[in-house]
Protein backbone atom coordinates (compact mmCIF):
# COMPACT_ATOMS: atom_id res chain seq x y z
CA UNK A 1 0.00 0.00 0.00
CA UNK A 2 2.79 2.42 0.87
CA UNK A 3 4.38 1.94 -2.56
CA UNK A 4 1.08 2.61 -4.36
CA UNK A 5 0.35 5.72 -2.31
CA UNK A 6 3.86 7.15 -2.30
CA UNK A 7 5.14 6.36 -5.79
CA UNK A 8 2.02 6.02 -7.96
CA UNK A 9 -0.89 8.09 -6.63
CA UNK A 10 0.93 11.11 -5.20
CA UNK A 11 2.76 11.88 -8.51
CA UNK A 12 -0.56 11.38 -10.33
CA UNK A 13 -2.30 14.03 -8.20
CA UNK A 14 0.66 16.37 -8.61
CA UNK A 15 0.16 15.92 -12.35
CA UNK A 16 -3.48 17.02 -11.90
CA UNK A 17 -2.34 20.12 -9.99
CA UNK A 18 0.15 21.02 -12.71
CA UNK A 19 -2.47 20.55 -15.44
CA UNK A 20 -4.87 22.82 -13.57
CA UNK A 21 -2.44 25.64 -12.85
CA UNK A 22 -0.85 25.43 -16.31
CA UNK A 23 -4.12 26.58 -17.90
CA UNK A 24 -3.47 30.31 -17.71
CA UNK A 25 -6.81 31.28 -19.22
CA UNK A 26 -8.72 29.94 -16.21
CA UNK A 27 -9.62 32.31 -13.42
CA UNK A 28 -7.43 31.44 -10.46
CA UNK A 29 -10.20 32.05 -7.98
CA UNK A 30 -12.38 29.45 -9.65
CA UNK A 31 -9.73 26.73 -9.37
CA UNK A 32 -8.81 27.39 -5.74
CA UNK A 33 -11.20 24.83 -4.29
CA UNK A 34 -10.22 22.01 -6.73
CA UNK A 35 -6.56 22.76 -6.07
CA UNK A 36 -7.00 22.63 -2.30
CA UNK A 37 -9.00 19.42 -2.65
CA UNK A 38 -6.05 17.90 -4.53
CA UNK A 39 -3.69 19.16 -1.82
CA UNK A 40 -5.88 17.54 0.86
CA UNK A 41 -5.80 14.26 -1.06
CA UNK A 42 -1.99 14.42 -1.26
CA UNK A 43 -1.75 15.21 2.48
CA UNK A 44 -4.03 12.25 3.22
CA UNK A 45 -1.94 9.99 1.04
CA UNK A 46 1.25 11.11 2.82
CA UNK A 47 -0.39 10.35 6.16
CA UNK A 48 -1.39 6.90 4.88
CA UNK A 49 2.20 6.34 3.73
CA UNK A 50 3.52 7.12 7.21
CA UNK A 51 1.00 4.84 8.94
CA UNK A 52 1.39 1.88 6.57
CA UNK A 53 5.20 2.18 6.69
CA UNK A 54 5.24 1.65 10.47
CA UNK A 55 2.70 -1.16 10.24
CA UNK A 56 4.67 -2.88 7.47
CA UNK A 57 7.92 -2.50 9.41
CA UNK A 58 6.45 -4.14 12.51
CA UNK A 59 5.11 -7.13 10.53
CA UNK A 60 8.32 -7.55 8.57
CA UNK A 61 10.63 -7.41 11.61
CA UNK A 62 8.51 -9.96 13.47
CA UNK A 63 8.50 -12.24 10.42
CA UNK A 64 12.27 -11.83 9.90
CA UNK A 65 13.13 -12.69 13.51
CA UNK A 66 11.05 -15.87 13.37
CA UNK A 67 12.52 -16.91 10.01
CA UNK A 68 16.13 -16.34 11.12
CA UNK A 69 15.52 -18.27 14.33
CA UNK A 70 14.03 -21.17 12.35
CA UNK A 71 16.91 -21.14 9.88
CA UNK A 72 19.52 -21.23 12.62
CA UNK A 73 17.82 -24.21 14.24
CA UNK A 74 17.39 -25.95 10.88
CA UNK A 75 21.04 -25.37 9.93
CA UNK A 76 22.28 -26.71 13.26
CA UNK A 77 20.14 -29.84 12.97
CA UNK A 78 21.19 -30.52 9.36
CA UNK A 79 24.89 -30.21 10.22
CA UNK A 80 24.63 -32.14 13.48
CA UNK A 81 22.98 -35.18 11.86
CA UNK A 82 26.13 -35.98 9.87
CA UNK A 83 28.40 -38.81 10.96
CA UNK A 84 31.70 -38.61 12.81
CA UNK A 85 33.48 -39.16 9.48
CA UNK A 86 32.01 -35.92 8.13
CA UNK A 87 33.22 -33.90 11.11
CA UNK A 88 36.63 -35.56 10.99
CA UNK A 89 37.03 -34.38 7.39
CA UNK A 90 35.65 -30.85 7.87
CA UNK A 91 37.11 -27.83 9.68
CA UNK A 92 34.85 -26.78 12.56
CA UNK A 93 35.76 -23.14 11.86
CA UNK A 94 34.65 -23.33 8.23
CA UNK A 95 31.37 -24.98 9.30
CA UNK A 96 30.66 -22.09 11.66
CA UNK A 97 31.46 -19.60 8.88
CA UNK A 98 29.29 -21.40 6.33
CA UNK A 99 26.33 -21.67 8.69
CA UNK A 100 26.59 -18.01 9.73
CA UNK A 101 26.98 -16.91 6.13
CA UNK A 102 23.99 -19.03 5.10
CA UNK A 103 21.66 -17.38 7.62
CA UNK A 104 22.98 -13.88 6.85
CA UNK A 105 22.66 -14.53 3.11
CA UNK A 106 19.06 -15.63 3.48
CA UNK A 107 18.31 -12.51 5.50
CA UNK A 108 19.86 -10.37 2.74
CA UNK A 109 17.91 -12.21 0.04
CA UNK A 110 14.69 -11.71 1.97
CA UNK A 111 15.42 -7.97 2.23
CA UNK A 112 16.06 -7.80 -1.51
CA UNK A 113 12.88 -9.71 -2.29
CA UNK A 114 10.64 -7.60 -0.05
CA UNK A 115 12.16 -4.16 -0.54
CA UNK A 116 13.28 -4.45 -4.17
CA UNK A 117 11.59 -7.20 -6.15
CA UNK A 118 8.08 -6.77 -4.75
CA UNK A 119 8.26 -2.96 -4.64
CA UNK A 120 9.45 -2.54 -8.21
CA UNK A 121 6.85 -5.05 -9.43
CA UNK A 122 4.10 -3.00 -7.75
CA UNK A 123 5.61 0.20 -9.20
CA UNK A 124 5.76 -1.28 -12.71
CA UNK A 125 2.14 -2.40 -12.56
CA UNK A 126 0.96 0.92 -11.11
CA UNK A 127 2.91 3.01 -13.63
CA UNK A 128 1.65 0.87 -16.51
CA UNK A 129 -1.99 1.23 -15.39
CA UNK A 130 -1.66 5.01 -15.06
CA UNK A 131 0.38 5.72 -18.19
CA UNK A 132 -1.64 3.49 -20.52
CA UNK A 133 -4.48 5.98 -20.03
CA UNK A 134 -2.19 8.91 -20.83
CA UNK A 135 -0.32 7.59 -23.89
CA UNK A 136 -0.13 4.02 -25.16
CA UNK A 137 2.90 4.78 -27.34
CA UNK A 138 4.92 6.29 -24.50
CA UNK A 139 3.93 3.48 -22.14
CA UNK A 140 5.14 0.67 -24.41
CA UNK A 141 8.26 2.62 -25.34
CA UNK A 142 9.19 3.02 -21.66
CA UNK A 143 8.63 -0.62 -20.86
CA UNK A 144 10.52 -1.69 -23.97
CA UNK A 145 13.55 0.27 -22.77
CA UNK A 146 13.15 -1.17 -19.26
CA UNK A 147 13.02 -4.74 -20.59
CA UNK A 148 16.21 -4.31 -22.62
CA UNK A 149 17.93 -2.63 -19.66
CA UNK A 150 16.92 -5.43 -17.30
CA UNK A 151 17.97 -8.27 -19.62
CA UNK A 152 21.43 -6.78 -20.24
CA UNK A 153 22.08 -6.19 -16.55
CA UNK A 154 20.84 -9.68 -15.67
CA UNK A 155 23.29 -11.16 -18.20
CA UNK A 156 26.23 -9.41 -16.51
CA UNK A 157 25.03 -10.31 -13.01
CA UNK A 158 24.89 -14.02 -13.89
CA UNK A 159 28.48 -13.80 -15.15
CA UNK A 160 29.51 -12.20 -11.86
CA UNK A 161 28.08 -15.08 -9.82
CA UNK A 162 31.01 -17.40 -10.59
CA UNK A 163 33.38 -14.85 -9.04
CA UNK A 164 31.13 -14.67 -5.95
CA UNK A 165 31.21 -18.46 -5.55
CA UNK A 166 35.01 -18.51 -5.70
CA UNK A 167 35.18 -15.66 -3.19
CA UNK A 168 32.86 -17.51 -0.76
CA UNK A 169 34.88 -20.73 -1.06
CA UNK A 170 38.11 -18.93 -0.18
CA UNK A 171 36.43 -17.18 2.73
CA UNK A 172 35.52 -20.60 4.17
CA UNK A 173 39.11 -21.79 3.71
CA UNK A 174 40.42 -18.71 5.51
CA UNK A 175 38.06 -19.31 8.44
CA UNK A 176 39.01 -22.98 8.58
CA UNK A 177 42.71 -22.15 8.55
CA UNK A 178 42.23 -19.54 11.25
CA UNK A 179 40.33 -21.99 13.48
CA UNK A 180 43.02 -24.63 12.90
CA UNK A 181 45.78 -22.24 13.99
CA UNK A 182 43.96 -20.92 17.06
CA UNK A 183 42.88 -24.43 18.04
CA UNK A 184 46.55 -25.47 18.07
CA UNK A 185 48.05 -22.19 19.27
CA UNK A 186 50.25 -23.93 21.86
CA UNK A 187 51.95 -25.94 19.12
CA UNK A 188 52.53 -22.72 17.16
CA UNK A 189 54.18 -21.14 20.18
CA UNK A 190 56.34 -23.99 21.45
CA UNK A 191 57.57 -24.81 17.94
CA UNK A 192 58.31 -21.10 17.35
CA UNK A 193 56.23 -21.34 14.19
CA UNK A 194 54.71 -17.87 14.40
CA UNK A 195 56.46 -16.49 11.32
CA UNK A 196 55.74 -19.53 9.18
CA UNK A 197 52.05 -19.47 10.18
CA UNK A 198 51.82 -15.75 9.39
CA UNK A 199 53.34 -16.42 5.97
CA UNK A 200 51.10 -19.44 5.39
CA UNK A 201 47.96 -17.57 6.46
CA UNK A 202 49.00 -14.63 4.29
CA UNK A 203 48.86 -16.88 1.22
CA UNK A 204 45.25 -17.72 2.03
CA UNK A 205 44.33 -14.05 2.49
CA UNK A 206 46.22 -13.08 -0.69
CA UNK A 207 44.12 -15.52 -2.67
CA UNK A 208 41.01 -14.22 -0.89
CA UNK A 209 41.91 -10.64 -1.80
CA UNK A 210 42.44 -11.57 -5.45
CA UNK A 211 39.08 -13.29 -5.64
CA UNK A 212 37.33 -10.38 -3.89
CA UNK A 213 39.03 -7.95 -6.24
CA UNK A 214 37.82 -9.83 -9.32
CA UNK A 215 34.26 -9.96 -7.96
CA UNK A 216 34.16 -6.29 -6.96
CA UNK A 217 35.77 -5.01 -10.15
CA UNK A 218 33.31 -6.97 -12.26
CA UNK A 219 30.55 -5.34 -10.19
CA UNK A 220 32.09 -1.97 -11.11
CA UNK A 221 31.76 -2.85 -14.80
CA UNK A 222 28.07 -3.54 -14.26
CA UNK A 223 27.64 -0.05 -12.76
CA UNK A 224 29.26 1.48 -15.86
CA UNK A 225 26.74 -0.32 -18.08
CA UNK A 226 23.93 0.88 -15.81
CA UNK A 227 25.12 4.48 -16.06
CA UNK A 228 25.19 4.35 -19.88
CA UNK A 229 21.69 2.86 -20.09
CA UNK A 230 20.27 5.37 -17.59
CA UNK A 231 21.71 8.32 -19.49
CA UNK A 232 20.43 7.07 -22.86
CA UNK A 233 16.93 6.23 -21.65
CA UNK A 234 16.44 9.55 -19.81
CA UNK A 235 17.67 11.53 -22.80
CA UNK A 236 15.60 9.67 -25.40
CA UNK A 237 12.38 9.76 -23.36
CA UNK A 238 12.77 13.46 -22.53
CA UNK A 239 13.24 14.25 -26.22
CA UNK A 240 10.13 12.24 -27.18
CA UNK A 241 8.05 13.84 -24.40
CA UNK A 242 8.92 17.34 -25.63
CA UNK A 243 8.01 16.33 -29.21
CA UNK A 244 4.66 14.97 -28.01
CA UNK A 245 3.98 18.14 -25.99
CA UNK A 246 4.84 20.41 -28.96
CA UNK A 247 2.44 18.36 -31.10
CA UNK A 248 -0.18 18.80 -28.35
CA UNK A 249 -0.46 15.05 -27.86
CA UNK A 250 0.12 15.23 -24.10
CA UNK A 251 -0.39 17.85 -21.41
CA UNK A 252 2.23 19.63 -19.33
CA UNK A 253 1.24 17.56 -16.32
CA UNK A 254 1.72 14.37 -18.32
CA UNK A 255 5.26 15.46 -19.22
CA UNK A 256 6.03 15.97 -15.54
CA UNK A 257 4.26 12.72 -14.56
CA UNK A 258 6.10 10.62 -17.15
CA UNK A 259 9.46 12.14 -16.25
CA UNK A 260 8.72 11.51 -12.56
CA UNK A 261 7.77 7.92 -13.28
CA UNK A 262 10.74 7.31 -15.59
CA UNK A 263 13.17 8.77 -13.05
CA UNK A 264 11.52 6.64 -10.38
CA UNK A 265 11.71 3.48 -12.50
CA UNK A 266 15.34 4.07 -13.50
CA UNK A 267 16.28 4.83 -9.92
CA UNK A 268 14.51 1.67 -8.81
CA UNK A 269 16.12 -0.32 -11.63
CA UNK A 270 19.53 0.88 -10.49
CA UNK A 271 18.66 -0.23 -6.97
CA UNK A 272 17.27 -3.49 -8.36
CA UNK A 273 20.47 -4.15 -10.28
CA UNK A 274 22.54 -3.60 -7.15
CA UNK A 275 20.04 -5.70 -5.24
CA UNK A 276 20.35 -8.48 -7.83
CA UNK A 277 24.12 -8.38 -7.43
CA UNK A 278 23.60 -8.66 -3.68
CA UNK A 279 20.99 -11.39 -4.22
CA UNK A 280 23.30 -13.46 -6.43
CA UNK A 281 26.20 -12.99 -4.02
CA UNK A 282 23.96 -14.18 -1.20
CA UNK A 283 23.01 -17.20 -3.30
CA UNK A 284 26.72 -17.87 -3.80
CA UNK A 285 27.31 -17.54 -0.06
CA UNK A 286 24.53 -20.08 0.57
CA UNK A 287 25.82 -22.61 -1.94
CA UNK A 288 28.38 -24.32 0.30
CA UNK A 289 25.86 -24.84 3.09
CA UNK A 290 23.20 -26.07 0.67
CA UNK A 291 25.73 -28.60 -0.61
CA UNK A 292 26.10 -29.81 2.98
CA UNK A 293 22.31 -30.02 3.35
CA UNK A 294 22.24 -32.35 0.37
CA UNK A 295 24.78 -34.76 1.90
CA UNK A 296 23.19 -38.04 2.93
CA UNK A 297 24.68 -38.91 6.37
CA UNK A 298 26.85 -42.04 6.49
CA UNK A 299 24.97 -43.30 9.52
CA UNK A 300 21.17 -43.22 9.39
CA UNK A 301 18.50 -44.25 11.85
CA UNK A 302 16.05 -46.91 10.62
CA UNK A 303 12.79 -45.59 9.21
CA UNK A 304 10.82 -47.75 11.63
CA UNK A 305 13.11 -48.15 14.66
CA UNK A 306 12.53 -50.87 17.20
CA UNK A 307 11.94 -50.09 20.84
CA UNK A 308 15.18 -50.32 22.79
CA UNK A 309 15.46 -53.65 24.62
CA UNK A 310 19.07 -53.37 25.80
CA UNK A 311 19.34 -53.76 29.56
CA UNK A 312 21.98 -56.37 30.39
CA UNK A 313 24.73 -55.57 27.90
CA UNK A 314 25.52 -58.92 26.22
CA UNK A 315 27.53 -57.79 23.16
CA UNK A 316 28.09 -60.06 20.15
CA UNK A 317 30.18 -59.25 17.09
CA UNK A 318 28.80 -61.68 14.53
CA UNK A 319 30.94 -62.22 11.42
CA UNK A 320 31.54 -58.49 11.04
CA UNK A 321 33.62 -56.98 8.25
CA UNK A 322 34.69 -53.37 8.04
CA UNK A 323 36.70 -51.20 5.68
CA UNK A 324 37.57 -47.53 5.86
CA UNK A 325 36.60 -45.25 2.98
CA UNK A 326 40.14 -45.44 1.61
CA UNK A 327 39.70 -49.20 1.20
CA UNK A 328 41.82 -50.23 4.19
CA UNK A 329 40.36 -53.43 5.65
CA UNK A 330 40.23 -53.67 9.44
CA UNK A 331 37.98 -56.68 10.12
CA UNK A 332 36.99 -59.65 7.98
CA UNK A 333 34.47 -62.13 9.43
CA UNK A 334 35.41 -61.04 12.96
CA UNK A 335 33.62 -62.65 15.92
CA UNK A 336 33.63 -61.71 19.57
CA UNK A 337 31.17 -62.47 22.37
CA UNK A 338 31.21 -60.30 25.51
CA UNK A 339 28.94 -61.62 28.24
CA UNK A 340 26.67 -59.42 30.29
CA UNK A 341 28.62 -57.94 33.22
CA UNK A 342 31.95 -59.15 31.86
CA UNK A 343 34.97 -56.87 32.02
CA UNK A 344 37.03 -57.17 28.86
CA UNK A 345 40.31 -55.48 28.04
CA UNK A 346 41.26 -55.08 24.40
CA UNK A 347 44.93 -54.60 23.50
CA UNK A 348 47.19 -54.77 20.48
CA UNK A 349 49.59 -52.78 18.37
CA UNK A 350 48.45 -49.53 16.72
CA UNK A 351 46.19 -50.26 13.76
CA UNK A 352 45.06 -53.62 15.15
CA UNK A 353 41.42 -52.41 15.33
CA UNK A 354 41.00 -51.54 19.02
CA UNK A 355 39.44 -48.08 18.61
CA UNK A 356 37.44 -49.26 15.59
CA UNK A 357 35.60 -51.67 17.89
CA UNK A 358 34.57 -48.70 20.04
CA UNK A 359 33.39 -46.71 17.02
CA UNK A 360 31.35 -49.66 15.72
CA UNK A 361 29.63 -50.30 19.07
CA UNK A 362 28.68 -46.60 19.32
CA UNK A 363 27.66 -46.56 15.62
CA UNK A 364 30.04 -43.77 14.74
CA UNK A 365 30.66 -46.14 11.83
CA UNK A 366 28.69 -49.10 10.48
CA UNK A 367 29.91 -52.57 9.64
CA UNK A 368 30.00 -53.40 5.93
CA UNK A 369 28.95 -56.98 6.61
CA UNK A 370 27.74 -59.02 9.57
CA UNK A 371 26.09 -57.42 12.57
CA UNK A 372 26.60 -56.28 16.15
CA UNK A 373 23.99 -57.57 18.55
CA UNK A 374 23.38 -56.37 22.10
CA UNK A 375 20.92 -58.38 24.19
CA UNK A 376 19.67 -60.02 21.01
CA UNK A 377 18.95 -56.71 19.26
CA UNK A 378 20.81 -55.55 16.13
CA UNK A 379 22.09 -52.10 17.01
CA UNK A 380 21.16 -50.85 13.50
CA UNK A 381 17.48 -51.47 14.29
CA UNK A 382 17.32 -48.80 17.01
CA UNK A 383 18.00 -45.08 16.83
CA UNK A 384 21.51 -43.84 17.48
CA UNK A 385 20.32 -41.79 20.46
CA UNK A 386 18.63 -44.82 22.04
CA UNK A 387 21.73 -46.96 21.51
CA UNK A 388 24.11 -44.41 23.00
CA UNK A 389 21.79 -43.80 25.95
CA UNK A 390 22.79 -47.23 27.34
CA UNK A 391 26.53 -46.75 26.82
CA UNK A 392 28.85 -44.66 28.98
CA UNK A 393 31.91 -43.66 27.01
CA UNK A 394 35.17 -42.12 28.19
CA UNK A 395 37.53 -41.39 25.27
CA UNK A 396 41.28 -41.02 25.39
CA UNK A 397 41.00 -37.26 24.88
CA UNK A 398 38.33 -35.87 27.16
CA UNK A 399 35.50 -33.96 25.47
CA UNK A 400 34.56 -30.84 27.43
CA UNK A 401 32.42 -27.84 26.48
CA UNK A 402 33.26 -24.25 27.37
CA UNK A 403 30.66 -24.40 30.09
CA UNK A 404 30.72 -24.85 33.84
CA UNK A 405 32.14 -27.95 35.51
CA UNK A 406 28.63 -28.72 36.74
CA UNK A 407 27.21 -28.64 33.21
CA UNK A 408 30.02 -30.81 31.87
CA UNK A 409 29.58 -33.49 34.52
CA UNK A 410 25.79 -33.51 34.09
CA UNK A 411 25.95 -33.54 30.29
CA UNK A 412 25.15 -37.26 29.98
CA UNK A 413 22.26 -37.01 32.45
CA UNK A 414 21.10 -33.42 32.39
CA UNK A 415 18.29 -33.75 34.93
CA UNK A 416 20.70 -34.85 37.68
CA UNK A 417 20.50 -33.34 41.13
CA UNK A 418 23.34 -31.37 42.70
CA UNK A 419 23.93 -34.21 45.16
CA UNK A 420 24.43 -36.78 42.41
CA UNK A 421 26.77 -34.48 40.49
CA UNK A 422 28.93 -33.91 43.57
CA UNK A 423 28.86 -37.63 44.38
CA UNK A 424 30.08 -38.54 40.88
CA UNK A 425 32.84 -35.93 41.10
CA UNK A 426 33.90 -37.31 44.46
CA UNK A 427 34.05 -40.90 43.14
CA UNK A 428 36.14 -39.71 40.17
CA UNK A 429 38.46 -37.85 42.57
CA UNK A 430 37.58 -34.61 40.80
CA UNK A 431 36.10 -32.95 43.88
CA UNK A 432 39.60 -32.41 45.31
CA UNK A 433 40.64 -29.91 42.64
CA UNK A 434 37.13 -28.53 42.10
CA UNK A 435 36.90 -27.46 45.75
CA UNK A 436 40.11 -25.44 45.33
CA UNK A 437 38.67 -23.37 42.45
CA UNK A 438 37.28 -19.95 43.42
CA UNK A 439 33.94 -20.66 41.71
CA UNK A 440 33.89 -24.39 42.37
CA UNK A 441 31.37 -26.21 40.20
CA UNK A 442 30.45 -22.91 38.51
CA UNK A 443 33.93 -22.59 36.99
CA UNK A 444 34.00 -22.34 33.21
CA UNK A 445 36.57 -24.80 31.85
CA UNK A 446 37.47 -22.94 28.63
CA UNK A 447 37.25 -24.19 25.07
CA UNK A 448 37.82 -27.97 25.12
CA UNK A 449 38.65 -27.64 28.82
CA UNK A 450 41.84 -25.70 28.16
CA UNK A 451 41.76 -24.10 31.64
CA UNK A 452 42.16 -27.51 33.27
CA UNK A 453 45.11 -29.88 33.23
CA UNK A 454 44.93 -33.11 31.24
CA UNK A 455 44.32 -35.15 34.35
CA UNK A 456 41.62 -32.78 35.60
CA UNK A 457 39.84 -32.89 32.25
CA UNK A 458 39.89 -36.66 32.27
CA UNK A 459 38.52 -36.87 35.79
CA UNK A 460 35.61 -34.60 34.77
CA UNK A 461 34.93 -36.95 31.84
CA UNK A 462 35.08 -39.97 34.14
CA UNK A 463 32.68 -38.30 36.60
CA UNK A 464 30.29 -37.70 33.70
CA UNK A 465 30.37 -41.42 32.80
CA UNK A 466 29.82 -42.37 36.43
CA UNK A 467 26.79 -40.09 36.67
CA UNK A 468 25.25 -41.55 33.49
CA UNK A 469 25.45 -45.04 35.05
CA UNK A 470 24.63 -46.94 31.83
CA UNK A 471 24.68 -50.78 31.65
CA UNK A 472 27.58 -50.72 29.16
CA UNK A 473 30.83 -48.92 29.91
CA UNK A 474 33.47 -48.21 27.27
CA UNK A 475 36.83 -46.82 28.36
CA UNK A 476 39.21 -45.82 25.61
CA UNK A 477 42.50 -45.42 27.51
CA UNK A 478 40.54 -43.42 30.06
CA UNK A 479 43.39 -43.12 32.59
CA UNK A 480 46.10 -42.15 30.12
CA UNK A 481 46.21 -38.51 31.27
CA UNK A 482 46.42 -39.27 34.97
CA UNK A 483 49.47 -39.40 37.19
CA UNK A 484 50.15 -42.58 39.15
CA UNK A 485 48.50 -41.36 42.35
CA UNK A 486 45.36 -40.16 40.57
CA UNK A 487 45.25 -43.36 38.53
CA UNK A 488 45.22 -45.47 41.67
CA UNK A 489 42.25 -43.46 42.99
CA UNK A 490 40.43 -43.76 39.66
CA UNK A 491 41.04 -47.50 39.49
CA UNK A 492 39.28 -47.87 42.83
CA UNK A 493 36.36 -45.83 41.50
CA UNK A 494 36.29 -47.86 38.29
CA UNK A 495 36.16 -51.13 40.23
CA UNK A 496 33.03 -49.87 41.93
CA UNK A 497 31.59 -48.46 38.69
CA UNK A 498 32.16 -51.70 36.75
CA UNK A 499 30.12 -53.84 39.11
CA UNK A 500 27.19 -55.33 37.24
CA UNK A 501 28.16 -53.56 34.00
CA UNK A 502 29.51 -54.86 30.74
CA UNK A 503 32.86 -53.11 30.43
CA UNK A 504 35.17 -52.74 27.47
CA UNK A 505 38.56 -51.19 28.17
CA UNK A 506 40.75 -50.20 25.24
CA UNK A 507 44.28 -50.09 26.64
CA UNK A 508 47.79 -49.20 25.63
CA UNK A 509 48.92 -49.01 29.25
CA UNK A 510 48.59 -52.67 30.13
CA UNK A 511 48.76 -52.04 33.87
CA UNK A 512 45.18 -50.71 33.66
CA UNK A 513 43.70 -54.07 32.56
CA UNK A 514 45.48 -56.63 34.73
CA UNK A 515 42.33 -57.32 36.73
CA UNK A 516 39.99 -57.69 33.76
CA UNK A 517 37.92 -60.87 33.54
CA UNK A 518 39.30 -61.39 30.05
CA UNK A 519 41.89 -59.73 27.84
CA UNK A 520 41.48 -59.91 24.06
CA UNK A 521 44.64 -59.38 22.03
CA UNK A 522 44.07 -58.09 18.50
CA UNK A 523 46.53 -58.46 15.68
CA UNK A 524 45.69 -57.11 12.20
CA UNK A 525 41.96 -57.29 12.83
CA UNK A 526 41.93 -60.81 14.27
CA UNK A 527 41.93 -62.22 17.79
CA UNK A 528 45.50 -63.44 18.30
CA UNK A 529 44.84 -64.71 21.81
CA UNK A 530 42.59 -64.16 24.81
CA UNK A 531 42.54 -64.99 28.50
CA UNK A 532 43.34 -63.45 31.87
CA UNK A 533 46.49 -61.43 32.47
CA UNK A 534 48.17 -64.40 34.15
CA UNK A 535 47.12 -66.89 31.47
CA UNK A 536 48.37 -64.69 28.64
CA UNK A 537 51.75 -64.15 30.30
CA UNK A 538 52.12 -67.91 30.66
CA UNK A 539 51.40 -68.40 26.94
CA UNK A 540 54.39 -66.18 26.14
CA UNK A 541 52.68 -64.96 22.99
CA UNK A 542 51.78 -61.49 21.66
CA UNK A 543 50.51 -60.20 25.00
CA UNK A 544 53.63 -61.32 26.84
CA UNK A 545 55.75 -59.63 24.20
CA UNK A 546 53.79 -56.39 24.63
CA UNK A 547 54.11 -56.63 28.40
CA UNK A 548 57.83 -57.22 28.28
CA UNK A 549 58.36 -54.23 26.00
CA UNK A 550 56.67 -51.80 28.36
CA UNK A 551 58.53 -49.21 30.35
CA UNK A 552 56.62 -47.54 33.15
CA UNK A 553 53.38 -48.97 31.85
CA UNK A 554 53.64 -47.58 28.30
CA UNK A 555 54.30 -49.36 25.05
CA UNK A 556 57.62 -48.48 23.49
Amino acid sequence: MRVVFDFILIPLYFKEIIDVISQAYINRATIARPLFNLVLIIVGLNFAVAVTARWRQFIYFNFLINVVQGLRNFTFQKIEQNSQTFFANTFAGSLVTKSRRFVNAFESMLDVFVFNFIQILVIFIGVFVVLIGESTAITFMIFGFVLVYFMVILFFIKKKMKYDVLEAEQDSKISGRLADIFGNILAVKFFSARKSEITSFGKYTDEGAQRSRRALFFGGKIEVVQSIFTFLILSIILYILIKFWIDDKISTGTVVLVETYVSLILHRLWELSNALIKFMKSASDMKEMIDIFEIVPDILDPQNPELLKIQEGNIVFENISFKYQNGQEVFNKFNLDIKSGERVGIVGHSGAGKSTITSLILRFMDVSDGRIIIDGQDIRNVTQDDLRSVISYVPQESILFHRTIRENIAYGKQNSTEEKIISAARKAHASEFISQLSKGYDTFVGERGVKLSGGERQRIAIARAMLKNAPILVLDEATSSLDSVSESYIQDAFNELMKGKTTIVIAHRLSTIQKMDRIVVLDEGEIAEEGTHKELLEKKGVYAELWNHQTGGFLE
